[in-house]
């Protein structure tokens, strides 16, 4: 059960990654060709700022989700530490299970927005807002399975910092 859940966790860093590797890269391209275009040519593509507005949303989400993963966001644990070992595993978990909750409750609540946004299309490519709007969804979803997926860590991490509070 533990290797399926490092399974799942390390296939959402991947994904994210790629999303972010590609995302970051076409952004990049697309910004530098217009750039070089002003100067040369005193001119520019017109739809150069539509995409990155649309992807731009999807390199955040993939950032904070690689970011959730590797445990780089605040935490304050000053009061958990206080508790005995059971207590916090269990103070822990129960933790992370309400932020899956909340995580999927957000992904859920997502959907009306890519829905408002189908109807506003970009005005040069024709594109639907729902596409840079999908990125919440996809993300606080991933977030959710993540947080799952970090569960048995958090039990053991509880054990762990009462084990170095100990040999200190």
């Amino acid at each position: 059960m533990l290797t399926l859940l490092s399974n799942i966790d390390r296939g959402i860093g991947w994904v994210c990654r790629w999303i972010l590797y590609i995302t970051l890269t076409i952004v990049f391209l697309i910004l530098s060709i217009n750039v070089g275009l002003r100067y040369i040519a005193g001119t520019s593509l017109a739809w150069a700022s539509e995409l990155p507005e649309l992807l731009f949303p999807w390199m955040i989400m993939a950032g904070v989700v690689i970011a959730v993963q590797h445990g780089s966001h605040i935490s304050v644990v000053i009061l958990t530490q206080k508790l005995p070992l059971l207590i916090r595993r269990y103070v822990l978990a129960a933790g992370s299970c309400i932020v899956a909750l909340l995580y999927s409750s957000l992904a859920v609540m997502a959907w009306p927005l890519v829905e408002i946004a189908a109807d506003e299309h970009t005005p040069i490519l024709q594109l639907p807002g729902s596409y840079s709007m999908a990125c919440l969804m996809f993300g606080f979803a991933m977030l959710a399975v993540m947080t799952i997926c970090k569960l048995p860590s958090v039990w053991q991490a509880a054990s762990a910092s009462n084990d170095l509070g100990a040999s200190a």
